[in-house]
């Protein structure tokens, strides 16, 4: 089943690679015998889910997350259940993706107003005056 990152995007099944291992943890005897840990591979580097500057963002944004080859990884063992593993390692690589695929809205920079300067400049001179009223009184006899 594919893994649909948004309405625009999907990872085509064939991208991915989906092993098993016995988990560690909580779950005594069943923990020995059941391999409910699920380790989700996706080609990133080979795929053709995207288009190629979407792609080159993501490999800029992933680049601490691709193995040497070009592959990312996910892992899920929270549960003693593979196939809620199964469900919670694509939920957890559909939201890598689309965390990386969003794009921040362009800062623009913006000048204060006249009433801004003006309140900033009557706050240092009341400022200025408090601290002039705090030095030393001369007494003139």
């Amino acid at each position: 089943m594919p893994i649909v990152v948004d309405d625009r995007y999907t990872i085509p099944e064939h991208e991915l690679e989906l092993s098993f291992a016995r988990s560690g943890g909580a779950g005594g005897q069943n923990v020995n015998k059941v391999s409910s840990k699920v380790l989700l591979r996706w080609h990133f580097a080979a795929s053709a889910a995207f288009p190629w500057e979407v792609k080159a963002r993501l490999w800029q944004k992933l680049a601490g997350k691709l193995t040497d080859e070009g592959d990312l990884l996910v892992t899920s063992d929270t549960t003693r259940d593979q196939h809620q593993n199964l469900d919670d390692a694509k939920d957890k690589l559909a939201a890598i993706v689309r965390a990386a695929l969003f794009v921040p809205k362009a800062r623009r920079a913006t000048k204060p107003t006249k009433g801004s300067k003006r309140r900033r400049l009557e706050e240092k001179t009341r400022r200025g005056t408090v601290k002039r009223g705090r030095g030393r009184i001369d007494v003139e006899e």
